[in-house]
């Protein structure tokens, strides 16, 4: 058995009873067929940046999906299609070198490009639902590929369709603005990057922001109000650089970080009658709003 928490952000979760890790989308799609043939629950990991895994880990076949990745820009036509495991920091930065305007809100998402059109990542008023144009998917049992267009997604805030079907991304097509400065565009990227690692805490395992903002309130600011920045059960704290954050500062648990979200949406229900929503995605627990 392999262990799953070397392959989330937040370096915690039990053992995969099936791993792969497929290096092409037919190795992909050889994967979801075998594991449709033998009845097998299938889950994506992705790169794990946005999954909180039960330390008892899961049953079936997990995919990871980091070496499922490349892309292709176009910059005259500002096209760019990746692959469902292209890191979107990286594919912001190179449409940035390509005077491709449309990702630079992008440079710091730790997750991938599946990850973002599944979840509508976006930060510093952007959004991936802003600049998708399609993606390609398969289901859960393996059957051909097809593509679904943005309109076909219900894109709203950290939301999509793909939330709620059986559906696998293969890959993601934008199109973007041609013909800005690069320079210029490396300029905002480089600013975006900064006030991110400066207003949030990198230097420990976590994964993003733990909780939706309930518009036109912050999460992390309800969160700080009630005092818990630092709050600590176990290995998993409430960070004190953001508090949307929750990190691991050694040796915690998926059970204490799922105790601790359990914790903040019930003393901000119970001091602001806000109910916090989840952005990350629990695997292997029991289902929760």
């Amino acid at each position: 058995m392999v262990s799953l928490a070397n392959f989330t952000s937040w370096r915690v979760g039990g053992p995969a009873e099936w791993f792969a890790s497929p290096n092409s989308v037919d190795e992909l799609l050889s994967l979801i067929t075998w594991a449709h043939e033998r009845k097998m629950p299938c889950r994506i990991i992705g790169a794990g940046s946005n999954l909180l895994i039960n330390d008892a880990g899961l049953p079936g076949l997990s995919l990871c999906m980091r070496k499922l990745q490349g892309s292709e820009l176009d910059a005259q036509t500002g096209i760019v299609e990746a692959l469902a495991g292209e890191p979107i920091p990286n594919l912001s930065r190179r449409a940035a070198k390509a005077g491709l305007h449309g990702l630079e809100w992008a440079v710091g998402i730790p997750g991938t490009v599946g990850g973002a059109a599944v979840m509508n990542a976006g930060a510093q008023g952007g959004c991936t639902a802003d600049w998708l144009e399609s993606v390609q998917v398969v289901d859960l049992s393996g059957k051909e590929p097809f593509e679904l267009s943005c309109d076909e997604l219900g894109y709203a805030y950290r939301h999509s369709r793909l939330q709620e079907k059986p559906l696998v991304v293969l890959s993601a097509k934008f199109k973007l603005e041609p013909g800005f400065d690069h320079e210029e565009l490396h300029r905002i990227t480089n600013k975006n990057l900064t006030h991110r690692t400066t207003t949030q805490p990198y230097h420990l395992p976590s994964c993003g922001s733990v909780f939706r903002n309930p518009e036109p309130l912050k999460a992390g600011r309800l969160i700080e109000s009630l005092g818990l920045k630092g709050h600590r059960i176990g290995g998993a704290e409430v960070s004190s650089v953001h508090a949307n954050f929750i990190v691991n500062i050694g040796g915690a648990t998926a059970t204490e970080i799922d105790q601790m979200i359990t914790l903040i949406q019930e003393e901000v229900q119970a001091a602001h009658g806000v109910m916090l929503h989840p952005e990350v995605k629990r695997l292997g627990f029991e289902p929760t709003t």
